[in-house]
């Protein structure tokens, strides 16, 4: 059975609901980088305010961290100013504030759980992963599409695990919790359904053979 956390009508009733936003700022000819920009900065200020223990605040700043690293594309899109260095500029800025964001969810576990450092650490741990397996799940859709393949897949992508971190985190700290062990399990396993997605693609094409001095990293 196929799981999805965020179906597609979900996703395009959303962009039409901001739609008017995007016009707006297509009117007045702002530079899609610019909101790319904005986006991490946002997501800064969230990994600070989840490193003091705000996770409501944290939260709020997450997904409006979220929203922005959504018009970029959209805005870019409207007004046809796709280019190839707004895109490499849009990845690796998103994964730089995953990381940062990670990286204050960590260190709220660290410090904020020391009068029980074993359960401190256990969760600091499955930050860890999740973050690890976030970075694979961007890694691998790269690498595949290099590669000439389309992978779009996966249960836990980045608006899923963006949702399922603010949500968890306005609800409160247990389910907060819960979202962290849940991106810990599923971004690793989506990592690997998209692996399985392109194994499955090349052999139902027979096993086109790759040129023998392609890149290995």
């Amino acid at each position: 059975m196929k799981i999805v956390l965020l179906p597609e009508v979900v996703k395009d009733k959303f962009v039409a609901l901001i739609q008017p936003i995007i016009r707006f700022f297509v009117h007045y000819k702002l530079n899609p980088n610019f909101f790319t920009t904005i986006s991490l900065l946002i997501c800064i200020s969230s990994a600070y305010q989840f490193a003091k223990g705000s996770l409501r605040l944290a939260a709020v700043l997450l997904l409006l961290g979220g929203l922005f690293d959504m018009v970029d594309g959209a805005v870019a899109r409207a007004s046809n100013r796709v280019t190839k260095f707004g895109a490499l500029y849009d990845s690796t800025l998103d994964r730089y504030a995953e990381i940062i964001i990670y990286f204050g969810i960590m260190f709220y576990f660290v410090v904020h759980y020391v009068g029980d450092s074993k359960i401190g650490l256990l969760y600091a741990m499955a930050v860890f992963i999740g973050l690890a397996g976030s970075l694979m799940v961007s890694y691998v859709r790269a690498r595949a599409e290099g590669l000439g393949f389309s992978c779009k897949v996966g249960v836990m992508q980045r608006p899923e695990r963006i949702v399922l971190l603010g949500v968890g985190a306005l609800i409160s700290k247990y389910t907060f919790i819960f979202a962290i062990l849940f991106i810990a399990f599923f971004a690793n396993y989506t990592a690997f359904q998209r692996i399985f997605h392109i194994w499955s693609k090349e052999n139902s094409s027979k096993w086109n053979k790759l040129p023998p001095d392609i890149a290995h990293e």
